[in-house]
């Protein structure tokens, strides 16, 4: 089975695995009915959650079977709640790329206006690209855009345009997989295979394997960031609970004044 899953993945064309998901999220929710881990996205508990990713990213016990939140969509999702006003205050908001487990209740908080956008996903309220996108200047008061800019070859063009469309003082999540044993990103023009890029970037259709040098790079282009640790702030026992990445860091960003 879990041949069949990666090699779906895989194959089958993004658009085509969004809608299908629609249709599995009922009978593995109750499969996996338990009360092991909890996700807070959904508020539903589980014996365990499903395995998932690519290649050697591919981990046992990380996806809900529900709302099919990853954890980091947990950890953002609590974040987001805990360290802001996202869920308070009246904010335009552009999610780039977004995540299932989010798009529906977004929308459906009244102090947002929310937009999403995306080149490709059938989803979405726009279609654009994150290196030219159709919006105006100084336009959103935050944007999430979580683990895109591993896919995109130039990464610094993405980073400026998101810069361009936040007002001033403006909030940004950009997020994506870090290696932090690697001092620096690494990237190579010349590895362009599938193979090659699931051996070393993690994943077939990554660029990049970025290191901890990630923060640098936002900053280069022209973002104020803080580091933060939230996932620290819980127990080993909540840790385990959400089935968090024990390393997460999110990098809030800002557009200066």
């Amino acid at each position: 089975m879990k041949k069949l899953i990666k090699f779906l993945l895989k194959t089958l064309p993004r658009p085509l695995l969004i809608r299908l998901s629609f249709f599995v999220r009922k009978p593995l929710a109750l499969i996996y009915k338990g009360t092991k881990n909890e996700c807070p996205v959904c508020e539903k508990q589980f014996r365990k959650f499903l395995a998932y990713g690519y290649g050697k990213t591919n981990r046992d016990n990380r996806l809900c079977p529900n709302c099919l939140s990853l954890e980091r969509h947990r950890l953002l999702w609590l974040w987001l709640k805990a360290k802001t006003d996202f869920f308070t205050e009246e904010l335009n908001v552009l999610h780039i790329a977004p995540e299932q487990p989010f798009i529906k209740k977004f929308k459906n908080l009244n102090n947002l206006n929310y937009i999403s956008a995306d080149l490709y996903s059938p989803i979405v309220d726009v279609k654009t690209d994150i290196r030219d996108m159709v919006f105006a200047d100084n336009l959103f008061d935050f944007v999430i855009c979580n683990h895109v800019l591993e896919h995109i070859d130039d990464e610094q063009k993405a980073m400026k345009e998101i810069l361009r469309v936040l007002k001033p003082g403006g909030k940004a999540v950009l997020q994506v997989p870090i290696d932090y044993s690697l001092n620096e990103t690494f990237e190579d023009p010349s590895i362009i295979s599938e193979k090659d890029r699931e051996k070393y970037y993690g994943q077939y259709d990554h660029v990049r394997q970025y290191g901890a040098d990630y923060p640098q790079r936002l900053r280069k282009a022209g973002f104020n960031v803080t580091e933060d640790d939230f996932v620290n702030s819980f127990s080993e026992d909540e840790k385990e609970k959400y089935r968090f990445d024990k390393n997460e860091i999110i990098y809030l960003c800002r557009k200066p004044e």
